[in-house]
C-alpha cells in the first residue's frame, strides 16, 4: 500500500505529492515499484491547521477519478474518517475507505457498506482525529487493540460491509506511545490470530525514530526491519512511504517463508 498525500504538510515527504501532477507521478512510480494499493489522503494525521471535509474534497476528490483513469486495475484507498468524504470518492471509484481514527464517525462503516468498499479498522487509542497521546496507558495495550479492532471489523460486517474487504490495523503511534507500538509489534500473532487480515501502517514513524535516535529521513532500515519482522508474524498489507524497497521486503521474507520462489535462477544452474 503506497501512501500518496495531497498535503502540504505531511510528516514525511512534506509536500512533494501536494500538487495533481506531483501526486499522479507518484502513483505510476508506486505502481511500477510494486504497490498493489495507492492509499491517497488529504489531512497530516498530526495536529495543525483546521481542514474541513470541503477542503478534504478538494485535495483528493477528483485525484480519486484520475487515479482510477489512469490505473484501472490498481486497488485505490482513501484515507479519511469522514463518511461524507468517503460517500464522494467511493463514488468515484475508491475501493477502500482507510479509517485511521477508529471509527470516529460511525457512519463511515455504513458509507462502505453501500458502496461495497472495503473498510479498514484502526485502533486509535479512542482519541480525537489529529490528537497526539499525552501519558497514554493501558492494562494490556494489545489486548485493548484487538478488542477494539475486531469490534470495529464485526460491526462494519454486521452493516453490511464484506468480509472480505476488512482489514484491521493496530494503529502505530495512534495514541500509543513507542513501547506500545513496539509490543504491538512483538505481539502481532494475537491479532493474526483473531482471523481478521492485519495492515501495518509503521513507515518512517515515531517509534522507529525512538529506537534509531533518527529524524523521519533517517528511518528506513529500522522501518524494513519492522516490515520484515511483521510480514513473518502473520500481517498482510504494508502502508509505505519507500515502495520499492519495501516490496523488495517482502518478497524476501515470502521466499525464506516458501511462499513464493525465485525470479530468476542462475547460481549452480548455468
Amino acid at each position: 500500500m503506497a501512501i500518496v498525500n495531497r498535503t502540504p504538510d505531511s510528516f514525511f515527504d512534506r509536500g512533494a505529492t501536494y500538487g495533481e501532477a506531483e501526486a499522479l507521478a507518484a502513483v505510476d512510480a508506486a505502481v511500477g515499484g510494486g504497490a498493489a494499493i495507492i492509499d491517497i489522503g488529504g489531512i497530516k494525521a498530526a495536529p495543525g491547521e483546521e481542514i474541513d471535509a470541503t477542503e478534504e474534497l478538494r485535495r483528493i476528490g477528483g485525484f480519486v477519478s484520475a487515479v482510477r483513469g489512469r490505473h484501472p486495475e490498481v486497488v485505490i484507498s482513501v484515507d479519511t474518517w469522514r463518511a461524507e468524504v468517503g460517500r464522494v470518492v467511493a463514488g468515484e471509484g475508491a475501493d477502500l475507505l482507510n479509517d485511521a481514527w477508529g471509527g470516529v464517525d460511525p457512519e463511515l462503516a455504513e458509507v462502505a457498506a453501500e458502496f461495497g468498499a472495503g473498510l479498514v479498522c484502526t485502533h486509535a487509542g479512542h482519541l480525537p482525529p489529529r490528537t497526539r497521546p499525552h501519558r497514554i496507558a493501558y492494562d494490556d495495550v494489545v489486548a485493548d487493540i484487538a478488542a477494539t479492532t475486531v469490534g470495529l471489523a464485526e460491526r462494519a460486517v454486521s452493516l453490511g460491509v464484506r468480509p472480505d474487504g476488512v482489514l484491521i490495523d493496530p494503529g502505530h503511534d495512534f495514541g500509543k506511545n513507542s513501547r506500545h507500538s513496539l509490543e504491538a509489534t512483538r505481539r502481532l500473532p494475537e491479532l493474526v490470530a483473531t482471523g481478521w487480515p492485519v495492515l501495518m501502517a509503521m513507515s518512517n514513524k515515531d517509534f522507529v525514530g525512538e529506537v534509531l535516535d533518527a529524524p523521519v529521513d533517517e528511518r528506513l532500515e529500522g522501518t524494513l526491519a519492522a516490515t520484515a519482522v511483521a510480514a513473518w508474524l502473520g500481517a498482510r498489507v504494508f502502508r509505505a512511504h519507500q515502495v520499492t524497497a519495501t516490496w523488495r521486503t517482502l518478497r524476501m521474507v515470502a521466499a525464506l517463508r516458501g511462499d513464493v520462489g525465485l525470479r530468476i535462477a542462475r547460481r549452480g544452474v548455468v
